[in-house]
């Protein structure tokens, strides 16, 4: 079958559904199913708007609304992942996934669904170390700490995915696993994204997270969005044992959503040709989620996943074979996901502004329905209960601030992960400066064109195959290597710079040569996935 793959979509649907449509007439290719790689931006209201971590001048309401309310529907299956610039209290309702609109379905905090056979896995968010050990506590209305936070991964997800056993064939996340760009055309990439050179020269680029799940899953294929540009990598995994066959996993990054990028690809999936044309649940996903059901935290204490090093009397949360079958009887061996979307808000009106109207804590009647099928605990009726009983105090903004002096964990207990990439000082040229609370990790927008009226060919993005190592980690020598010699000692013939696109320059949105902007604190990157924006304003 064919999957269409998009980037960050900022809310552009109607872009998003023209471009396949277009896509139909001009070469007769229609895809079967839509992924996108975050930042999806399903804003249903003026609330909305208030709970998505952008500056007031980028909170637009686009055109998610008009699929929320029925006035269009996605005219085909759109799967997506969460991002970093959401509306948070809106994809909080769904944190075990769930439709956000017709025919438009959310995977969660993390999830993996089926369809056609194929199974399909992700992860939403991004990496930050300072919160990767907390519980999902935050809810709306949010503090400026908290509508942040909201997004950052937690190590329970991660913890969840890495109990699966059964192969994966696609699988999304937002941000990229970190280390990936040793195993794709490192060169091109330079050349097109300088400022990346200081975090790819150090190996800190992406999520530690990501790659651990890379490691783990070795899924078929890896898509992610986030920085902007389009990247292709081919990594073949090392295997346990001489009987385990070897894997390989193809990964590419999205551009963003926006007309001449080239955010949208199509591939061709092997699929089971008996299966129907719904989606459906994992057997094996929902096992995981009810073994791991104990493990579910809403406080803001940091908090280490079980391990074997003899601290824990249980660390293996891995799904039997007796407990998937139970989930499959307990379905009666229907694994149909409902098509029980409904509205919990009221949508946009154009012709009546709300501008001043508070978001909400909303428990989805989706969420409500899918854990009491099977017996899991609603996160966001847990919050509501601890804010009633007292346990949640709102004292986030003062014990954020201690936190914010040590980025890589807690006080008490070091994080498992050494870095954070949102620390270092690299400036992206092309970025609009953010206040100096908005220091998450976007970057700025690609400056390759695909050519119109060829689509694009997945197969020619591959170019390079190195072996992956026990860890992500690399070593110095590997990481100041940023000519990526050994790409061109491989003799692959076709390489991502030798498609037919054509650059153009960017416009400098920010700052001067030196990246002064007069701004005391300088945060990377931020608002640089708008800077593309300003550009088609003033073109």
């Amino acid at each position: 079958m064919k999957v269409a793959v998009a980037g960050c979509c900022h809310g552009a649907l109607d872009k998003m559904y023209e471009t396949l449509e277009l896509l139909q007439r001009r070469h007769n290719v229609r895809p079967d199913l839509l992924l996108c790689c975050g930042d999806f931006q399903a804003v249903r209201n003026e609330a909305d708007l208030r709970c998505m971590a952008v500056p007031a001048k980028y909170r637009h309401m686009q055109t998610f609304y008009r699929y929320y309310s029925g006035e269009k529907k996605a005219p085909v299956l759109t799967v997506f992942i969460g991002g970093n610039h959401e509306a948070s209290n809106h994809l909080q309702e769904l944190p075990y996934g769930g439709w956000v609109a017709p025919n438009i379905y959310y995977l969660g905090y993390a999830g993996v669904v089926r369809f056609r056979g194929v199974r399909i896995g992700g992860i939403s968010g991004i990496f930050k170390s300072h919160d990767y050990r907390k519980g999902h506590f935050e809810c709306p209305p949010y503090n400026q700490q908290t509508i942040r936070s909201a997004y950052h991964v937690r190590n329970i997800e991660v913890f969840k995915l890495k109990q699966l056993k059964h192969p994966i064939d696609i699988f999304m996340s937002h941000d990229w696993p970190r280390s990936i760009y040793h195993y794709g055309n490192k060169k091109q990439l330079l050349k097109m994204k300088s400022f990346f050179r200081q975090e790819v020269e150090s190996n800190t680029l992406g999520s530690p997270a990501a790659s651990e799940l890379l490691q783990h899953l070795k899924p078929t294929y890896w898509f992610s969005a986030h920085l902007h540009v389009k990247f292709a990598a081919f990594m073949q995994h090392q295997t346990n044992s001489k009987e385990e066959l070897p894997k390989a996993t193809k990964f590419l990054a999205l551009d963003k959503c926006l007309p001449h990028r080239d955010f949208l690809q199509i591939i061709d999936v092997e699929h089971d040709p008996s299966a129907g044309d719904s989606l459906e649940y994992d057997a094996e996903w929902i096992a995981v989620l009810k073994a791991t059901n104990s493990l579910v935290n809403v406080t803001q204490s940091s908090w280490n996943m079980p391990e074997n090093n003899g601290l824990h009397a249980k660390w293996d949360y891995s799904a039997t074979e007796e407990a998937i079958k139970e989930v499959l009887e307990e379905l009666n061996h229907n694994l149909k996901i409902p098509c029980n979307f409904t509205l919990t808000a009221a949508c946009y009106d154009p012709s009546k502004p709300q501008k001043h109207v508070e978001p909400v804590h909303t428990i989805n009647p989706q969420t409500t329905e899918f854990c009491a099928q099977f017996g899991l605990t609603d996160i966001n009726d847990r919050i509501q209960q601890a804010k009633e009983e007292g346990s949640v105090r709102g004292e986030y903004e003062e014990e954020e601030e201690e936190e914010e002096m040590d980025s890589t964990g807690s006080a008490e207990e070091p994080s498992e992960y050494n870095t954070d990439n949102s620390g270092l000082s690299s400036i992206n040229p092309d970025e609009i400066m953010l206040d100096e609370e908005g220091g998450d990790e976007d970057l700025s927008t690609c400056s390759v064109d695909p050519s119109p009226d060829h689509p694009p060919d997945f197969s020619a993005s591959f170019s390079d195959i190195r072996i992956m190592p026990d860890s992500m980690a690399v070593s110095s020598d590997d990481a100041m290597d940023s000519t990526n010699e050994e790409l061109e000692k491989s003799g692959m013939s076709k390489q991502v710079e030798e498609k037919s696109l054509n650059e153009r320059p960017l416009k400098r949105i920010g700052g001067n040569e030196n990246g002064n902007s007069g701004i005391k604190k300088i945060k990377r990157r931020n608002q640089a996935i708008y800077a593309a924006e300003d550009e088609d304003k003033t073109e």
